[in-house]
């Protein structure tokens, strides 16, 4: 195939998901009603059955942190400006959902809008992303930095302090280069939390507030870093340096298919279909699906499942030898003969 044809087939490709892209306002309320309201029950339930049982109170928190995984969703959608069609709604409930999941509205866009212009070219590394370092750059890294990659990496670390350190504290500072309208929106993001847990210290007390809000953050905290890593840390995923980086390809080869069950996808919001979003991220989260099942050249996409993603727990280190994730052990082993890999749209010409 010639570059010129492999060009056009991206364009096409692309063309065929943008058409899933704008939202639909009835759904976007639908989904509003069907999250919110649930969420809203089970927090109110979760506090109602402190004086019955903590078991029964440890239920329906588990449940909730599976709705605000979802509302987390609408949040991202709306960072896209995909949720609703009009700008000042987008605004509005990115700012009440950034409250409830602890983002920082106009924060977390711009960082998050930088991870999608940049995701798995090595040579931009460093917003919005996960930590991650080459065979080579571990290699002739400090034994200071090689300490800190490998406490970052560390699962314990990764999907529990990790949630907690983030969400908790770096979510409330500013960055440095912030602009003025954003560094309001932080503060009043913070403020709005602060009045929230106040409201709900006073309504069920300090023990309450623990009681219910620990397990629901954690959990739900814990499954969003997980969606997040496992979307972009699989088997044969893509990175490139940024001479031979293709954003298309970092779309497709560079995001993975999760294919969840299907209440596990709906709580997620379709996020699982991340190679789609990362094609068109105007596409809404209740489109993905259907621009995926509707765009032949997606159907190769890397596929993972709840069985095979565990196995992306070992990858440590990207080896731009052989374009793969290796582990620690593998890294210090001589290094296999480079890998080619096949392009998913060739394969589909």
């Amino acid at each position: 195939m010639t570059t010129s044809t492999n060009t056009q087939q991206q364009a096409t490709l692309r063309k065929q998901v943008g058409q899933f892209s704008g939202a639909d306002s009835k759904k976007s309320i639908m989904q509003l009603f069907n999250t919110f309201i649930p969420f809203l029950g089970l927090w109110f339930l979760a506090y109602y059955s402190l004086n019955i049982s903590y078991l029964l109170t440890l239920f329906f928190a588990v449940i909730a942190a599976g709705f605000l995984v979802r509302v987390f969703i609408i949040f991202h959608d709306c960072c896209h400006q995909s949720f609703f069609k009009q700008k000042p709604l987008n605004h509005l409930f990115g700012f009440i959902t950034g409250v409830l999941t602890l983002f920082p509205y106009l924060q977390w866009q711009r960082d998050h809008s930088i991870h999608h212009a940049t995701s798995s070219n090595l040579d931009k590394r460093g917003t919005g992303d996960i930590w991650l370092l080459t065979v080579k750059e571990y290699q002739e890294a400090s034994a200071w930095t090689k300490f800190r990659y490998r406490f970052y990496r560390n699962p314990f670390v990764m999907f529990i302090l990790g949630p907690i350190f983030v969400f908790l504290f770096q979510n409330r500072f500013n960055v440095k280069n912030a602009r003025k309208k954003e560094r309001w929106n932080t503060y009043f993001t913070n403020i709005s939390i602060v009045l929230l847990a106040g409201a709900t210290y006073l309504l069920f007390g300090w023990q309450g507030l623990l009681l219910v809000q620990g397990p629901i953050f954690l959990i739900s905290g814990s499954i969003g870093v997980w969606l997040f890593y496992v979307q972009h840390t699989f088997e044969d995923s893509y990175f490139e340096a940024d001479e031979n980086w293709n954003y298309v390809q970092a779309a497709v080869e560079g995001s993975s298919f999760y294919k969840l069950p299907k209440l596990l996808q709906w709580l997620t919001g379709n996020i699982g279909y991340h190679h789609v979003h990362h094609l068109s991220p105007r596409v809404p989260n209740y489109h993905l699906e259907h621009a995926h099942e509707h765009s032949e050249p997606l159907q190769n996409v890397p596929t993972i499942t709840l069985k095979t993603s565990i196995e992306s727990m070992k990858f440590r280190l990207w080896d731009e030898e052989t374009k793969a994730f290796v582990t620690f052990k593998e890294a210090r082993q001589t290094k296999s003969t480079p890998v080619i890999k096949g392009d998913i749209l060739k394969k589909n010409a």
